[in-house]
């Protein structure tokens, strides 16, 4: 499966999920950060949103990286202009909610520790590009080794 080729501000918005990966890594939540940037290469990526994982640090089982980006966000008329740049391949939660909104770019972190479906979205014409960047695997492999039993409660059991 082909995926699209990151442009130059790809990886300036990647390393903003990043860091709020690792604000949740420090709060002892997953370290999955996302960030919605509107615009396009050519016309130049502006910052929405940002956001990271809060399910352990609201007990709240869907505050997943993307989920908490997206409603930082606020209402929006339509999400067709926009990227989400999230360190983790999204879940299925997830994936639903970037169809829901229709967004038509995703920008992935890493899908080595979670391989996700990138297939589908792909196949349902959202364009994916897959950075497989060293800093998002390297934040989730540190928490799967130190909270192995919260890894297992979420999408790491599967």
């Amino acid at each position: 499966m082909g995926y699209g080729q990151p442009d130059e501000g790809d990886r300036e918005m990647m390393a903003l999920a990043l860091h709020q990966a690792r604000i949740s890594l420090e709060a002892g939540g997953v370290p999955v950060g996302a960030v919605l940037a509107a615009g396009s290469a050519s016309r130049g990526r502006q910052l929405v949103a940002a956001g990271h994982n809060e399910r352990v640090q609201r007990g709240d089982p869907v505050a997943h990286g993307e989920i908490a980006c997206l409603r930082n966000a606020g209402r929006r008329p339509s999400y067709l202009d926009t990227t989400l740049y999230t360190t983790l391949s999204p879940c299925q939660m997830c994936t639903g909610a970037i169809l829901l909104f229709q967004i038509p770019r995703v920008v992935v972190g890493e899908a080595r520790t979670f391989v996700g479906d990138l297939g589908f979205l792909a196949d349902r014409g959202v364009e994916i590009v897959l950075l497989d960047d060293e800093g998002c695997i390297a934040a989730m492999q540190e928490f799967q080794q130190r909270y192995p039993e919260i890894w297992s409660e979420d999408i790491g059991g599967r």
